[in-house]
């Protein structure tokens, strides 16, 4: 059951696949794409996202957002098959010799809430009082899942923003100069440069990183719900066959022939 997180590299590479379609197209219109690197409309922007998230939210929860932006880096493969093949052993093991049995299981199994839903188990909670520390359990992991996951809807909200008021900006010291003609093409260009890293960040940074947050949490709520069935199914003493056909109606039929 130990299982170590690895790096998603379609995080990284989805990024850096836009970034060189840009780079290619401005190229293929004889543009040089340095002229597209301008760090303090990239530094405007980016503060200034941080800044309205900071107002945003308190202050405990911004100190997150590192934390929360290297989840979406993470993959952990959540494989249903080896947790019904882990409740299927356990429901033949607390046939055969009770729920005490299952202590020596536990010191295998990295996953705390499996951990703990076989330790309610062995200390002989009713059904109706496991479920609701379960469920609860699961519900207050989503709340945390959802905070990262609309913190990061906010940065990408905030960003778009953030790059117009870089331009306006841009504009006002462009339009305060106007005595030199020769200046006006580059200056306006660098304006304009501010709304770009906005539009970027937002749609191939924080977006993108809120929806695969999205997607993980509903993956990993799903093995919660599966393993909640296998846990209460082994509590009714059900025959390992009955614990392999509950928790497999939850897959699809591919899903349960892909094992």
């Amino acid at each position: 059951m130990k299982q170590s997180p690895t790096t998603d590299f379609a995080t990284i590479l989805g990024p850096c696949l836009a970034i060189f379609a840009i780079a290619l197209a401005v190229t293929l219109e004889n543009e040089n794409p340095i002229s597209l690197l301008n760090l303090p409309s990239l530094l405007l922007v980016l503060g200034g996202t941080l800044g309205a998230t900071l107002v945003a939210y308190p202050f405990k929860t911004f100190l997150l957002l590192p934390h929360i932006i290297w989840q979406g880096f993470k993959s952990k493969k959540n494989e249903p098959h080896k947790h019904i093949k882990l409740m299927i052993r356990l429901a033949d093991k607390i046939r055969k010799d009770g729920p005490l049995a299952l202590e020596t299981e536990i010191k295998y199994i990295d996953d705390d809430f499996t951990k703990n839903a076989i330790s309610l188990l062995i200390d002989g909670f009713p059904p109706e009082q496991l479920l609701h520390i379960l469920e609860n359990d699961t519900a207050m992991t989503s709340q945390r899942h959802y905070i990262g996951i609309e913190m990061l809807n906010k940065m990408a909200s905030f960003s778009p923003a953030m790059g117009m008021i870089g331009t306006v900006i841009g504009l006002i010291g462009v339009m305060s100069n106007l005595s030199d003609p020769s200046q006006l093409g580059p200056s306006v260009a660098v304006a304009f440069l501010t709304t770009l890293y906005g539009a970027l960040l937002s749609n191939l940074v924080f977006s993108p990183l809120s929806n695969k947050l999205k997607h993980k949490s509903a993956e990993e709520l799903f093995i919660r719900e599966l393993i909640i069935e296998g846990i209460l199914a082994i509590q009714e003493s059900e025959n390992p066959r009955i614990v392999q056909q509950k928790m497999e109606s939850f897959l699809s039929p591919k899903q349960r022939t892909a094992q």
